[in-house]
């Protein structure tokens, strides 16, 4: 006996440029299991209409008027929200110095613009599932491309880190980008006793994914 249908992903799209906006409310708008639910063209609208829309996922550009999407990200999902709202933020090569910004105002991933529609929509619903998307080669790319201008909190360091010299290394490794497949293989251990370690560091850290992780393994000082 076959269960009830699941409920579509809901998303608002959030971009100043009509065309790239329209493009993305089409594409969205045409899968099955997805339906838009608003779309706007500046940051402080996106906050507003997410706030009354309460979508699964926030589909966010960064360089908007108004109201910027990384300060928009914060106010849906940063530190403190109640109720935080899953965003995706969305960059251009040119803007990438902004993803660690995104980041830690609270996005739960994001994507390049010029992405295929299939990435696109496999972004969505990865985040709409509660995970991060922030697949270990983005890491490498992005991440690890400006981490050389993250500056490390000046209480930093690893006695501050609540964590046991294991659960330390799988913390790098995470931020280094690799899976979790690739973390079993380099210290010859389970996938399944990674997922414990990295469940067990997002609980001890108090930070709700990988993407969460990353940034606070370099905000620390614990990768270079």
């Amino acid at each position: 006996m076959s269960g009830a249908p699941e409920r579509p992903v809901r998303v608002v799209v959030c971009d100043d440029q009509m065309l790239v906006r329209t493009g993305l409310v089409t594409i969205i708008g045409a899968q099955p299991d997805m339906e838009v639910a608003g779309e706007c063209a500046d940051g402080r609208a996106a906050v507003d209409l997410a706030r009354k829309e309460r979508p699964d996922v926030v589909v966010m550009d960064v360089r908007m008027p108004v109201l910027d999407g990384i300060e928009a990200t914060r106010l849906l999902a940063g530190s403190g929200v109640r109720d935080p709202v899953k965003v995706l933020v969305v960059t251009t090569f040119n803007l990438d110095e902004y993803v660690y910004e995104a980041l830690r105002a609270g996005a739960s991933g994001f994507l390049l613009k010029d992405a295929p529609p299939d990435r696109l929509l496999h972004g969505i619903r990865t985040v709409a599932s509660g995970a991060a998307l922030l697949d270990p080669e983005v890491t490498r790319q992005l991440v690890g491309r400006y981490a050389s201008r993250i500056r490390p909190s000046e209480d930093g360091g690893d006695r501050e880190v609540p964590l046991t010299p294991r659960e330390l290394e799988v913390l790098r490794l995470i931020a280094d980008g690799l899976s979790n497949s690739e973390i079993a293989a380099a210290l010859v251990i389970s996938q399944e006793t990674v997922k414990t370690f990295v469940s067990r560091i997002l609980s001890k850290l108090q930070l709700r994914d990988r993407v969460q992780a990353v940034v606070y393994a370099y905000r620390r000082g614990l990768v270079s």
